[in-house]
């Protein structure tokens, strides 16, 4: 019925104080924290227990510590990189598997697309064209250059939702789910008939999304991503998607 109960340590009070006034907006990004000395003082703690705090925001991506700085730690704004250290930490550990990246880069993309043709600007969708051109200039020319201008096509749609929160949780998503599987990923890389592949099927996402079509765009990605890697999802798990898409 009941769990041993596990001592917080100060500095994970600490820890939680900071994020909990950020949470609450009383500590804004670009501000900075006041230095160890005044943080002693209003925590009532050890020096040590004040940097390993600052320790462990920074490794969370919520700020950036030097060691006596006599300005304090300044508070980052939200970033992927914000997400994917836990995230990735997660995946390592096995608490979320591939599949559950896939499932939900297969939702986020479809979002992504619907958002991006109904919204965008001319802008947007010049920086859209733009990066499916560097796109197609890459393909064959190397795993390093392709995966460059992949990302820039993928952040250009996701910029254009307008959307803050789904352009950090897309590019999260997308770079641990990617790290899963770098092996098949430098392959694609490294291979023109699968880049080439990879343009066409770009170049008709940017097709409906220029055309303002937001339904077809969305189910356009989402196919793109379930029949590439698909193989990695369970029968049922792959199913349920594709119906969920023709939907």
């Amino acid at each position: 019925m009941f769990e041993p109960v596990r001592p917080v340590r100060a500095y994970e009070r600490v820890v939680e104080q900071i994020e909990s006034a950020l949470r609450r907006g009383e500590l804004r990004a670009g501000e900075r924290l006041p230095s160890e000395r005044e943080l002693m003082r209003q925590f009532q703690v050890s020096r040590s227990t004040i940097r390993e705090a600052l320790r462990v925001l920074e490794s969370n991506g919520l700020l950036r510590s030097r060691q006596g700085d006599p300005q304090g730690a300044e508070l980052l704004p939200l970033s992927p990189e914000t997400l994917r250290r836990p995230m990735a930490k997660l995946a390592r550990s096995g608490e979320i598997s591939f599949e559950d990246l896939l499932q939900f880069r297969i939702l986020l993309d479809g979002a992504a697309s619907f958002l991006a043709a109904r919204l965008h600007d001319e802008t947007q969708i010049a920086e859209m064209r733009a990066a499916l051109e560097r796109l197609r200039t890459a393909a064959g020319a190397g795993r390093s250059a392709w995966s460059r201008a992949d990302v820039d096509f993928h952040d250009a749609i996701a910029r254009a939702t307008g959307n803050p929160l789904l352009q950090v949780c897309s590019a999260v998503v997308r770079s641990v789910a990617t790290g899963m599987i770098e092996s098949e990923i430098a392959e694609a890389g490294d291979s023109p008939e699968l880049t080439e592949r990879w343009v066409r099927l770009h170049s008709r996402l940017f097709e409906l999304i220029d055309a303002r079509d937001g339904v077809e765009a969305a189910a356009q990605a989402q196919r793109d991503l379930l029949d590439e890697y698909g193989v990695h999802l369970s029968d049922d798990r792959r199913q349920l998607l594709a119906d969920w898409i023709t939907s």
